[in-house]
């Protein structure tokens, strides 16, 4: 069958912030080996309360005709975004997350969407995807993930493929480093990029398992996101801080790791020394098989 309306070519089918370089990491299980200091020689920790209480907030879209909401999942401090056409109501959903499937669920029949495709930006390894067994529960519903994550799905996405959901697309941009199927998802007007793993707020993702590859993620994200305009809203799968949002300019100047030479990130990237995400045994054996293994 042909996925005209979705794609524009078919295909076959983590917690506190150190000061200046270990900024956000993905995974709450070692979140909390990063603390933050104030200034060097003191030994003082401060690690900030947990946003348990933060269901899904609503930011105002740039976009005309885009209904948008971030939600989140306080275990893994994971963000899932779910984006719709206020016309023709259909929808997409980034990296949702197991333990949430029925809050996410009972928001898209509230809002009255048709979700199209539930697309993971990486094979996550801190949590499982909620997409195979949303696909039980939404007639039509059809999984995505990068072509290169070695994950099965219904879409295997590529540099430049285009998401549609009614006038609107998110266009693919591939950015191994994290993973090897890691990517940012751009919106048509290039206001709003979500972007995973590679670059979180004020941090990135580690490169020490899963094909990471520092030098990857550097280039990664200086030709891929950084590329895209000053103001284009940054929205990453992950913050450990409370943080929701921020733009590319932002992280261009201040990110404390990517605004290093390539050699000073390889060296932070090569000294974080943290310890595994608690989930990856289970978390990535799942979302190999879209998020049904043992479930």
């Amino acid at each position: 069958m042909t996925m005209c309306s979705v794609l524009s070519r078919t295909k076959p089918v983590q917690r506190a912030l150190t000061l200046l370089l270990r900024a956000n990491t993905e995974g709450s299980s070692y979140a909390l080996a990063e603390s933050r200091r104030f200034c060097p020689g003191v030994s003082t920790r401060i690690y900030p309360l947990r946003a348990t209480s933060r269901s899904y907030s609503s930011r105002m879209a740039l976009t005309d005709g885009l209904l948008f909401r971030q939600l989140f999942e306080s275990e893994s401090s994971t963000y899932t975004y779910l984006l719709g056409d206020t016309e023709t109501k259909e929808a997409i959903l980034i990296d949702p997350v197991l333990e949430t499937i029925e809050r996410d669920l009972k928001l898209i029949r509230e809002l009255g969407l048709n979700l199209k495709v539930a697309v993971n930006t990486h094979c996550h390894a801190d949590h499982i995807t909620s997409t195979g067994l949303m696909k039980k529960r939404l007639v039509g519903l059809k999984s995505a993930i990068s072509k290169f994550s070695g994950a099965s799905a219904d879409i295997l996405l590529s540099e430049g493929d285009k998401i549609y959901f009614g006038k609107h697309y998110l266009t693919v941009r591939e950015t191994p480093g994290h993973t090897d199927g890691c990517m940012v998802l751009v919106t048509g007007d290039q206001s709003m990029a979500f972007t995973g793993d590679a670059l979180l707020i004020r941090g990135c993702g580690r490169t020490d398992f899963q094909q990471g590859c520092a030098k990857k993620l550097y280039e990664s994200v200086h030709q891929k996101i950084f590329t895209l305009p000053d103001q284009c809203l940054v929205y990453p799968a992950h913050d450990y801080l409370g943080q929701t949002v921020s733009t590319v300019g932002e992280e261009r100047k201040f990110n404390p790791r990517l605004t290093k030479s390539l050699e000073e990130f390889e060296h932070i990237m090569s000294n974080l020394n943290l310890p595994k995400p608690k989930q990856i045994d289970i978390a990535v054996p799942a979302n190999l098989v879209c998020g049904v293994h043992n479930v």
